[in-house]
């Protein structure tokens, strides 16, 4: 079986790779590194393809799809976020005064 070759994997399993990759290409990611991400979460999940017997009878670890929402930081970019601070404490500064 070539390097990159697909059909050990169930119809479910692509499947969530296209949609892992669909949810990767919505957030800018190319199209080459997004399914690289997705089939890579694929197996980290479900153990590699599942037609073959490879990780038959083990639970899935939905640890990786879980962590997409905890990755990110702030959407805003420092120098926003620093002017967005700068301003609310000047903000609170004023009103304690008055």
């Amino acid at each position: 079986m070539p390097q990159g070759d697909k059909s050990a994997y169930t119809d479910k399993q692509k499947r969530k790779a296209d949609h892992i990759a669909e949810g990767y290409e919505d957030r800018g990611v190319s199209h080459k590194e997004a399914e690289a991400r997705a089939w890579a979460t694929v197996n980290k999940m479900d153990g590699g393809g599942k037609k073959s017997g490879s990780g038959r009878g083990h639970a899935v670890d939905k640890s990786p799809a879980r962590k997409g929402g905890r990755k990110g930081g702030s959407s805003q970019s420092h120098a926003k976020r620093s002017a967005a601070a700068k301003k609310g404490w000047e903000t609170r500064r004023q009103h304690a005064h008055h």
